[in-house]
Parts: structure tokens; sequence; C-alpha cells
């Protein structure tokens, strides 16, 4: 495979890397671009595992051998100290290598559902952290498929990414539009559609499961603003977990995996 040391952060062939730090700017590079960056060694071979194409690694020398044998020697790997990376980027690389990688297509939500029984539906969480975290949750505790409405935040956002360690890439996905009528395509796909908010008329969890449906699409909303009306008014059911010790709410990443874990345990 063609490897290239690179000394200068100012070295055009690093362009994809640049500037990550600066929202608007990767927004601009990473989704419209067709791109998006897979952090880490682990990260990158999950990727790559799961069909996607790296366009370019960029690594330090430490971890060039994790790297190397991952990609096809027509995909050029640039190997630079780790000032030079943090120059490039604007932050510490975890784990010394990131690899610009070329979006798959994306996939319609009649195909990531047909065999799915338990599916996840975000909306308008823009915290990637929170992202990411859902998709370890869905991957760990067993829920099927993940669909994003247009107001949640991109799965493949590199923070995103780096905290799902990975499990964007072995959890079928895909945006769901238009929005909240997207829902009637499931209900018609015999799910169920809970909503998992607060409500004076809300079942708890525990009871929601031991009812037993077949196929579920539970819906989950952004902290603080919850899911919105037209979400609510969509939703076969609303569903919530009880709390103690005057708490409201749990972080929606934290409710995500009690949520899966309580529907998937039934």
């Amino acid at each position: 495979m063609p490897i290239t040391h690179v000394t200068d952060a100012a070295d055009e062939r690093l362009a994809d890397y640049r500037s990550l730090t600066d929202v608007a700017l990767r927004r601009r590079i990473e989704p419209e671009g067709g791109l998006y960056m897979a952090e880490g060694a682990k990260v990158i071979e999950r990727a790559v595992v799961a069909g996607h194409l790296p366009r370019s690694i960029l690594t330090t020398q430490k971890w060039l051998d994790s790297v190397a044998g991952m990609v096809t020697p027509d995909v050029p790997v640039y190997v630079a100290p780790d000032a030079v990376l943090e120059a490039v980027t604007g932050f510490e690389v975890h784990r010394g290598a990131l690899a610009a990688m070329h979006r798959p297509e994306v996939a319609s939500v009649a195909d990531i559902v047909r065999d799915a029984r338990l599916v996840v539906v975000l909306e308008g969480i823009v915290d990637h952290t929170n992202v990411g975290a859902i998709f370890r949750s869905v991957a760990g505790l067993g829920a099927d498929a993940v669909l994003v409405a247009p107001t949640c935040a991109d799965p493949l956002y590199r923070r995103s990414v780096k905290v799902s360690m990975g499990t964007v890439f072995q959890v079928p996905w895909t945006r769901i539009d238009p929005w909240p009528s997207g829902l009637d395509a499931l209900r018609s796909e015999g799910f169920t559609i809970a909503a998992l908010a607060l409500a004076d008329d809300a079942v708890s969890l525990a009871d929601f499961a031991a009812q037993g449906h077949g196929k579920v699409a539970l819906l989950m909303g952004a902290e603080g603003d919850g899911l919105s009306r037209g979400a609510l008014v969509a939703a076969d059911h609303v569903v919530t977990i009880p709390m103690a010790g005057g708490v409201d709410s749990l972080n929606v990443a934290a409710a995500s995996a009690v949520a899966v874990w309580a529907l998937t345990a039934r």
C-alpha cells in the first residue's frame, strides 16, 4: 500500500482531516462531501468489516501496523507525528489513527425493518454523545435497528462513532422521512408505536413490556423538550420509566438502555 510520511500540517493531502473541531466545516466535509471520520484502530476495523470503504488513513507510526492490514493497496496511508495529527485536526486523536470513510448508500426503512422486532426511533437528539451511546445500548442489549428522524444528529459524526465504539456500523439504521408521518409505514408493517415520554396517561415500561407486543417501534426524544407533539400523536402508546427519589427522568442514553433491556427481556 502507498505509505506517505507527512511532516507538515498544511499538506493539502490531509485536507479531509483539517479543522474537524469546527462544526460548520465538519458538516460541510462529512455529509455533503460524502465522508465521515472513523477514529481509532478498532472503530476503523469495524467500519471496514461492515463494508465501508476508506478514502485514506491518517495515523502515527505507533499505530501503523494496527491499521495497515485493513485497507486495499489503492488506499493511501499517511503517517505523521502526534503533533502533526493534533495540529491538523485540532484535537488529540484517540489511539493515533483516523480514517476518512466514504459514506455508504442509505437503505430504505422497509429494508431496515423487514426482519426486525424492536426498532429504536430517535427524534431531535442533537448531542452526538447521546446518539453514540444509544447505538451502543441497541447493539449490546439486542434491539434490531435504529431509525433517525430528520431532526436528529448524524450517527456518523466522529463523536457519535467514537462513543458508540463502532456499533453504528454493526446496527442496521437509516433515516425516516417524512416525519412523523413516516411512522405510518412502521404501523403498516405490524409495529406498535410506543413513545417514551412523561404523560398523565402513560403506562409503565414494565406493564407495556408484559403486554407482549410482537413488534415495537420505541420513540425517544431529546432531553428537555422530549418528543414533539406530532410524534406523540402518532404513537399508539405513551410509555414511561417509573422514577424514585424526586427524579423525573433519566438521560436519554440511559433511558434507552433501560427500555431496550426491558423490551428484549420480555
